[in-house]
């Protein structure tokens, strides 16, 4: 069945005119008719609010002295209905106070009598394209609010609900934002519904990922540069600052941001301006900053990976995505989302996940949060043989980590000390050495946990092997 905005698309434009002289609205039918608009006619305005009710038109021609109701009058009555179509009024005793009350209720146009036909039929003509391109640009915004809208952020949990109610309500502020979230929490779909739920909506929404980009380019991303500025500078390039005018900037990993970049950053954010690399040009900038990070941003302050009064600047809202452990009562909500998308996608009729297979999706930690959760699920569907999804039918990690071996038991003959520092060893590991996440499930201040972990000597495993990991290859012995 073809949509609404489809049907008003290929429909006759309708006009609707209202006159106590039969005279008058004969004519006015005839000459409108005559351009190819469909149109109905009344002789006062409580039968013209009934036609306009039922018949919807485009444009309302109205004399401003009708014998029941004010033109005036019935432009208001007519507007609380229904906004949309365009209101011209026309009158034989026409003055500027009643051209402006007119103007001020919402009228398109104020015509004195006489009218010409060529004049009215111009300003018809107007009305009707301001018509077409409000309805245009209304279903533009509907199709990008469905694309981009919470509705595809899939969530009714409290945490969630509570994080939709804090971007609906930031949205539309030029306030800059700072999301925070774990690998494949969501945060991009969050930054997408900010900018498309914005004022900015008709401007463009630039995407950087600072990680996925070397550090000695990201410079020439962001301010672009001149040709000959440097070798292999053969033409001008425009940067993303200059690219993201009148719209949005997101700034995906801005933990991964080299500190002399975050400086330059923050002067662009203070000044409003920046000179490309090797130009004499000043760009001025207006664009709207979105950063997002996985990094627990206390660590990063401390480490001195993130500046602090870049920090300052770029989170004056901060959107915290939960990640999937934290928020288990929308597993099965994703999954039916995912087991959706993936028989239209694949061509498949999978209709439900086993109970079994159901346990070990709420069982399993998703380090890999929502995105892990779909891969998951599309894999599930691609091998499942029967109309359910089994088990066998997860990766295996799911299954494994489902195992009941991971529970934590406590080995006899040990002290209290050795036993907290086996509960605080395996909650590290079980959130992926989260620690705010592990003080959480041991009822502790995170500030407690990290008194702990020195007391007991526990080393953060994942820092280690990022310092192993930096550190260069030993050379080998002559």
């Amino acid at each position: 069945m073809a949509s609404q905005s489809t049907t008003n698309s290929k429909r006759r434009k309708r006009v609707l005119a209202i006159d106590d002289e039969p005279s008058m609205t004969e004519w006015l039918k005839m000459v409108i008719e005559a351009e190819g608009y469909e149109v109905r006619t009344a002789l006062i305005g409580t039968r013209g609010e009934e036609v306009y009710k039922q018949w919807r038109p485009d444009v309302v021609v109205t004399d401003l002295m009708l014998p029941d109701l004010d033109g005036v009058q019935l432009l208001r009555r007519l507007k609380e209905i229904d906004s949309s179509p365009e209101v011209i009024i026309i009158s034989g005793q026409g003055t500027v106070a009643r051209a402006v009350e007119a103007g001020q209720a919402g009228a398109f146009f104020f015509l004195e009598k006489p009218v010409s036909q060529e004049g009215l039929m111009t300003i018809i003509s107007r009305a009707i394209d301001r018509t077409q391109e409000r309805a245009e640009h209304q279903q533009l915004k509907d199709q990008i609010r469905g694309q981009y809208s919470f509705a595809n952020i899939v969530g009714q949990s409290k945490k969630m609900k509570e994080l939709f109610e804090l971007v609906e309500s930031v949205a539309a502020s030029d306030a800059n934002i700072l999301i925070q979230g774990e690998n494949g929490t969501g945060k991009e779909l969050i930054a997408n519904a900010l900018h498309y739920n914005s004022n900015r909506v008709k401007g463009p929404f630039i995407k950087i990922n600072c990680a996925a980009i070397p550090k000695d380019l990201i410079e020439s991303e962001l301010f672009g540069y001149k040709k000959g500025a440097f070798t292999g500078a053969n033409t001008d390039k425009v940067g993303l600052f200059e690219m993201a005018e009148g719209g949005s900037l997101l700034l995906d990993e801005i933990g991964e941001m080299p500190p002399y970049l975050q400086t330059k950053l923050l002067r662009v954010l203070q000044e409003r301006e920046y000179r490309p690399i090797g130009s004499d040009r000043l760009v001025h900038v207006d664009f709207r900053l979105i950063c997002a990070t996985n990094i627990d941003l206390e660590t990063a302050l401390r480490e001195g990976k993130l500046r602090e009064d870049l920090y300052f600047r770029i989170n004056t809202i901060t959107l915290r995505v939960p990640p999937v452990r934290e928020r288990s009562e929308d597993i099965p909500l994703l999954c039916n989302h995912f087991l959706s998308k993936f028989n239209q996608r694949y061509q498949k009729n999978v209709k439900s996940i086993s109970p079994a297979a159901y346990h070990l999706l709420i069982r399993n930690r998703w380090p890999g949060n929502v995105r892990e959760l779909e891969n998951a699920i599309e894999r599930s569907v691609l091998v499942c043989k029967t109309g359910e999804i089994q088990p066998n039918d997860l990766p295996e990690t799911i299954r494994e980590e489902g195992s009941p071996a991971q529970e934590f038991t406590i080995p006899p003959h040990r002290t209290l000390a050795e036993i907290e520092k086996m509960a605080i060893m395996q909650t590290l590991q079980r959130t992926n050495w989260n620690k705010q996440e592990a003080a959480q499930i041991l009822g502790l201040y995170r500030p407690t946990l990290y008194s702990k972990m020195k007391k007991h000597d526990i080393k953060d495993q994942r820092a280690a092997q990022r310092a192993a990991a930096a550190q260069p290859p030993t050379p080998a012995a002559s």
